[in-house]
C-alpha cells in the first residue's frame, strides 16, 4: 500500500465507496460478478478495496464482504502522516473519507452491518470509540471500573468528552466508589461536570460499557482484554441501557460532599468487603471487584479485624458467622462496643 496518493483516494471515494456500500447493503458481492472480474467496470475499485483491507473473501471463497473501516483506518492513515508535512493534507483527506465510510457502516440497517462486531487491539478500540464519539448526537452512557484507568487514558477521555459536551451531547458516567481516591479522576470529573456532564459512583462491581445514542454499545469481548464487542442489536442495546439506568439510580453523585452521602459510601464499601470475605473470594479478585489495589483491600481487612477485635481471618470469619454478619445493608455498620 505504498502508492496511496490522490488518485487512489479518488477511486475509493467514487467507485470504491459505491462498491463497498453495495457489498455492505447486500451482505456481499460474488467474486465472479461481472463488475469485479478482470476488465469489469469496478475491477480496479475491487482490487483497491482488497489491498486496503476493506474487502475480504468469506469462508466459502465465493463472495467479497465489507470490512469495518475502523479496523483498517489506522494501517492506512498513520503511515501517511509519517511521510512528512507535505502529506499531512492528504492524510487528513483520507481520514475524512474513512470517517464517511465508518458512519455509513455504523448507520447501516440490520443485518447489513451485522448486529455484532469484534474490534481487536487497544489502538483500534480507541480509534473506534473516538469515531463513535465524534458522531454523537444526543447522549453517551459509560460505566468505568476504577482499576486500569491511567492518567493518559483519562486525559484523552477528557478531551474527547469535552468536545462532545460542547456540541450539546449529554454524558453520564458511572464509576466505583474507589474512583473518589484518584487525583486524575477528580480532574476529569471537574472538567466534564463544569460543562454539564454527570458522574456518579457505586459500590458494586460492573464492567466497562459505552452506549452511544442508545443505538450502539461497546463492551469487553470474551476474547480477552485487548478486544471489544460492538453491539448494534436494538433489543440488546436497550437491555444494556436498562441495566445502566438501574445502577444509575443507586449511584451517589461524585461531586457531593454531604456527610450523609460520604458515610453511606464508606458503609457500602465496608459491606462489599464483608461480602467478598464471606463468599471466600481471593484478595486479587476482591480488590478488583472493589476497584482498589490488593494493598488497599488488605487494609480494609485489617480494619475489620480491628473492629471485631480478632487477630486472624479465621477468627474474623468465625466472629462474623456468630453474629450473622453477611455484608447486607442491615449489618453495614461496625459492631457496637
Amino acid at each position: 500500500m505504498d502508492d496511496l496518493g490522490p488518485d487512489r483516494r479518488a477511486l475509493l471515494e467514487s467507485a470504491g465507496a459505491e462498491l463497498w456500500e453495495l457489498a455492505l447493503a447486500s451482505g456481499g458481492i460474488d467474486v465472479d460478478d461481472v463488475r469485479v472480474v478482470d476488465d469489469g467496470s469496478h475491477a480496479d475499485a475491487c482490487r483497491l478495496l482488497v489491498d486496503l483491507g476493506l474487502f475480504t473473501v468469506d469462508a466459502s471463497g465465493r463472495q467479497f464482504v465489507a470490512v469495518d473501516p475502523a479496523s483498517v483506518q489506522s494501517r492506512v492513515v498513520a503511515p501517511l502522516g509519517q511521510r512528512g508535512a507535505q502529506l499531512l493534507t492528504e492524510s487528513s483527506q483520507w481520514a475524512t473519507t474513512f470517517a464517511t465510510l465508518a458512519q455509513t457502516w455504523r448507520r447501516a440497517p440490520q443485518p447489513a452491518a451485522g448486529p455484532y462486531t469484534e474490534v481487536r487491539g487497544k489502538a483500534a478500540i480507541n480509534a473506534f470509540i473516538a469515531s463513535l464519539v465524534s458522531d454523537l448526537e444526543t447522549e453517551m452512557l459509560t460505566a468505568q471500573p476504577q482499576t486500569g484507568r491511567s492518567a493518559p487514558s483519562l486525559e484523552a477521555a477528557t478531551e474527547r468528552d469535552l468536545a462532545a459536551l460542547e456540541r450539546g451531547v449529554k454524558i453520564r458516567t458511572l464509576y466505583q466508589h474507589a474512583a473518589r481516591r484518584s487525583t486524575f479522576t477528580h480532574a476529569y470529573v471537574a472538567a466534564v461536570t463544569e460543562r454539564g456532564g454527570e458522574i456518579r459512583t457505586l459500590d458494586e462491581f460492573f464492567n466497562r460499557l459505552i452506549v452511544v445514542d442508545r443505538r450502539v454499545a461497546v463492551i469487553p469481548s470474551a476474547a480477552g482484554t485487548d478486544a471489544a464487542l460492538v453491539i448494534r442489536e436494538h433489543s440488546l442495546v436497550a437491555y444494556l441501557v436498562d441495566v445502566f439506568e438501574r445502577h444509575w439510580e443507586r449511584g451517589r453523585p461524585f461531586t457531593s460532599k454531604d456527610k450523609d452521602v460520604m458515610k453511606s459510601i464508606a458503609a457500602e464499601q465496608r459491606a462489599m468487603t464483608i461480602r467478598m470475605l464471606v463468599e471466600g473470594h481471593s484478595d486479587p479478585v476482591s480488590a478488583k471487584r472493589l476497584g482498589v489495589s490488593p494493598r488497599t483491600y488488605a487494609g480494609y481487612i485489617a480494619d475489620l479485624k480491628e473492629e471485631y477485635q480478632v487477630q486472624s481471618r479465621f477468627q474474623l470469619g468465625h466472629e462474623m458467622g456468630r453474629l450473622g454478619v453477611s455484608g447486607t445493608d442491615d449489618d453495614a455498620d461496625p459492631p457496637a462496643d
